[in-house]
């Protein structure tokens, strides 16, 4: 799917559809006026006879009057007093759903009837362009043809005025480079637990490094991790007949002494629990706690796409997580790569075993701030639902420059405390910590643990195991944290 934007009038783009605002109580914006005019009152009749009202998230559909025309999308936004955000993407949402339906190829769309007040024309560009390529997104890799129905939407024409033109020219590339990024990540998170394994994922990285210049890919194998003391990486994996791997692609968009930003993923392609098994039950879903490491690799490629005047290292720390006879015990002590000891106390709360060593090795970069990205706890499921991720950290400003950017992209999060108390629920009577706390603030604790391998450099944890995947009927990967990570290291380039 194309993007592009053009000031010609809406009725102007050769085009399948027209999509044009609708208020409440039957008001067209200025653009609908144009095109109602253009057509000799044909839009304003079929809304006379109440065909719509104009409320926020409803679309109509009046077909083409003769072959070759183009047909028209009433997009609801509801009255013009609470014209707001809100309204606006829950009116993206209903027409993005309405044009991947369609039997059209083409669409243009009266954007600035869209924009309401105190938002930008950047703003509404990005949301419009998530919300078409979200609704567009299909999975279809192993499904037979028969089975598949195509989206026949393949160029969305972006109407603005003269005035807007360089900003929505601009928000265009970075909202099709963010949705290249995000469908990057679902596709991986989708793919099953045989395809996608600790050195498939590696495999992307080489790839995207070929693909892109500035994109430096380094893997480490197990047996450079085991002379590096990486412990704990290790032994999560060491019951799989995957092998782990520490992954790095690094971007050099800046001087060479710009310090970067990492962005470090747990990358747990399949997760039994080991030892300490799950229930059978939607196991299956276990193959998305790798979203953490799907996600990194999914920003670094919009961020290749992009060239950002920015240097920005992507770790992916990635092992198998299975029970077989030299799995990890609970009760096994291991030795990080800081140096720190862990008492196992549950091998089902691994993925802060893999990160604590790349957190660790991490620090060879002297970033300027460390991000871990990880579907790490149950437990913030619980706190959060599925709205938003739990951010915490040791740094207030990277926190608030995380929480601001979820905020801009509508990819949210919510703060949780990373209080000194919290650390007494993972004391181990036999080694420095265990690798657990208990069920209290179970996502509290988990970022505590953490924490003791973050101290050398300003870092934040993202808590992504609400957001990362849907369950149920439309069970599948939903590219999150891309948007907000992407918007982030934009706000960075800002400044």
């Amino acid at each position: 799917m194309r993007f592009s934007v053009t000031t010609s009038p809406i009725d102007k783009p050769k085009a399948s559809l027209r999509a044009v605002a609708l208020f409440h109580k039957r008001k067209l914006g200025i653009h609908g006026e144009a095109l109602d005019q253009a057509l000799d009152g044909r839009v304003a009749g079929v809304i006379k006879a109440g065909e719509s009202d104009g409320d926020a998230g409803s679309t109509l559909l009046i077909p083409a009057p003769a072959k070759g025309a183009a047909g028209i999308v009433l997009v609801g936004l509801g009255p013009r007093k609470d014209f707001s955000r809100k309204s606006v993407r829950k009116a993206c949402s209903a027409l993005a759903k309405l044009l991947v339906e369609r039997p059209a190829d083409t669409v243009a769309i009266a954007v600035d009837d869209l924009l309401p007040p105190d938002q930008s024309i950047g703003w509404l560009v990005h949301t419009l362009v998530s919300a078409i390529g979200d609704a567009g997104y299909r999975f279809t890799t192993y499904k037979g043809k028969e089975e598949v129905k195509p989206v026949r939407l393949k160029t969305v024409i972006l109407c603005v005025t003269e005035e807007q033109e360089a900003e929505a020219e601009r928000a265009c590339a970075e909202a099709e480079a963010i949705l290249a990024g995000a469908q990057h990540t679902r596709d991986l998170g989708n793919a099953p637990p045989n395809v996608i394994y600790p050195e498939a994922l590696a495999e992307d990285a080489r790839e995207l490094a070929r693909k892109h210049k500035k994109l430096k890919a380094t893997v480490l194998d197990e047996k450079e991790l085991k002379k590096l003391g990486a412990g704990a990486i290790l032994a999560v994996g060491q019951g799989s007949e995957r092998p782990p791997r520490l992954i790095a692609l690094e971007y050099s968009g800046a001087g060479k002494d710009d310090a970067p930003i990492v962005l470090v993923g747990k990358g747990i392609t399949f997760d039994t629990g080991g030892i300490s098994l799950k229930p059978g039950e939607a196991m299956d879903e276990m193959k998305y706690d790798m979203c953490g490491a799907a996600t990194v690799l999914g920003v670094m490629k919009a961020v290749a796409e992009l060239k950002l005047p920015l240097n920005v290292i992507g770790v992916v720390t990635s092992a198998e997580n299975m029970p077989d006879g030299r799995a990890c015990r609970p009760g096994d002590i291991i030795t990080t790569m800081s140096g720190q000891t862990v008492e196992i106390l549950n091998t089902d709360a691994e993925g802060r075993l893999v990160l604590c060593d790349a957190l660790t090795w991490v620090e060879r970069f002297k970033p300027k701030a460390v991000i871990d990205i990880a579907t790490l706890t149950g437990a913030c499921i619980v706190a959060l639902g599925h709205q938003t991720s739990a951010v915490l950290g040791n740094n207030e400003e990277l926190v608030d420059a995380l929480k601001t950017a979820g905020i801009a992209s509508h990819d949210r999060t919510w703060e949780l405390p990373l209080w000194e108390e919290y650390q007494e629920q993972l004391k181990s009577n036999f080694a420095d910590m265990a690798n657990i706390g208990g069920r209290p603030a179970g996502t509290i604790t988990a970022a505590c643990f953490l924490s003791r391998f973050a101290e050398e450099y300003p870092w934040a944890h993202l808590d992504i195991a609400g957001v990362a995947w849907k369950s149920g009927k439309e069970k599948g990967a939903t590219g999150r944290p891309v948007p907000l990570l992407m918007r982030y290291l934009l706000d960075q380039v800002a400044r």
